[in-house]
């Protein structure tokens, strides 16, 4: 048991940071239907970071995290532009096609670096075993700036989300709101990224918000159980990659346990909101 803390305490801190941010800003992804607007920034920070290559900066460099930051601010304005009152072209569909196109060049950038494969399983999986304090904290000090951002400007953040007509007829300028909103979602993005990997960035982003909003209407509950979720899982994920064997492999990917995990405590969540309404406790 020593040594299974001993592995995993820094990076089930870092899981935990992770959770606190990343249910938050999904709560407000989720509100907005935007659902992969995670995995396009993610993914665009990841193709930043991946050109840093071409100018002999390793992924993980302080280069490749500005190139990679540069570039969720493109996301960030193109998404915050392509939100219309009357969208003829969904805001979806603009996503989905630059995560199309940026997993695309980042696989071409990839494909003529040394070890190219093993760099697309770590954008894809990430590295949490290989967290260290110094990690935690930078993402810490980083997260917690934009949580106090969001804290400040948190009426005009819940209100463009959940109400974008009522923010219309405040006289609120939704564009300018959605680039702050999208920027500092990059800021989160590209730093989780880092660490992570993007699988396990939507996961955090998108389940533990999903999962709270099968049982509550109210935020505060809702943060609640997607903290209460978040956390949980990532202590099961983690541990179930330290015992659970396939076959001959001893031990397994710890990013893609968590993100499995994730999807089995989404399952276990229907099933539990299904049950509730049967004997009367949900509408």
């Amino acid at each position: 048991m020593v040594e299974v803390f001993d592995i995993f305490m820094w990076p089930f801190l870092a899981c935990l940071v992770l959770t606190g941010i990343h249910c938050y800003l999904g709560l407000h992804i989720v509100s907005r239907g935007v659902i992969f607007v995670d995995l396009a920034l993610a993914q665009m920070a990841a193709f930043g970071s991946c050109l840093a290559l071409l100018f002999h900066s390793e992924l993980g460099s302080t280069t490749s995290y500005v190139m990679g930051l540069s570039f969720t601010f493109v996301g960030a304005a193109v998404f915050s532009l392509s939100r219309m009152r009357d969208e003829k072209i969904p805001q979806e569909a603009i996503i989905g096609i630059a995560y199309a196109v940026a997993s695309a060049a980042t696989i071409l950038i990839l494909s003529q670096a040394a070890h190219g494969f093993e760099k697309i399983k770590a954008m894809l999986d990430g590295g949490i075993l290989y967290v260290g304090g110094a990690d935690v904290l930078k993402i810490l000090i980083i997260y917690v700036l934009v949580g106090l951002f969001h804290f400040i400007f948190r009426k005009q953040f819940l209100l463009i989300s959940t109400d974008p007509a009522g923010a219309r007829a405040r006289g609120m300028k939704i564009r300018f709101w959605d680039f702050l909103f999208y920027m500092t979602f990059g800021f989160v993005v590209t730093s989780s990224v880092q660490i992570a990997g993007v699988l396990m960035v939507f996961s955090y982003l998108v389940i533990p918000a999903v999962c709270a909003m099968l049982f509550t209407d109210r935020i505060g509950l809702r943060l609640i159980i997607g903290w209460g979720i978040g956390t949980f899982t990532s202590a099961a994920g983690l541990l179930a990659s330290y015992y659970v064997t396939i076959g001959d492999t001893q031990g397994l990917p710890s990013g893609s346990s968590v993100v499995v995990a994730f999807g089995i405590v989404l399952i276990l969540a229907a099933f539990l909101r299904l049950a509730m309404k049967k004997i009367g406790w949900l509408k």
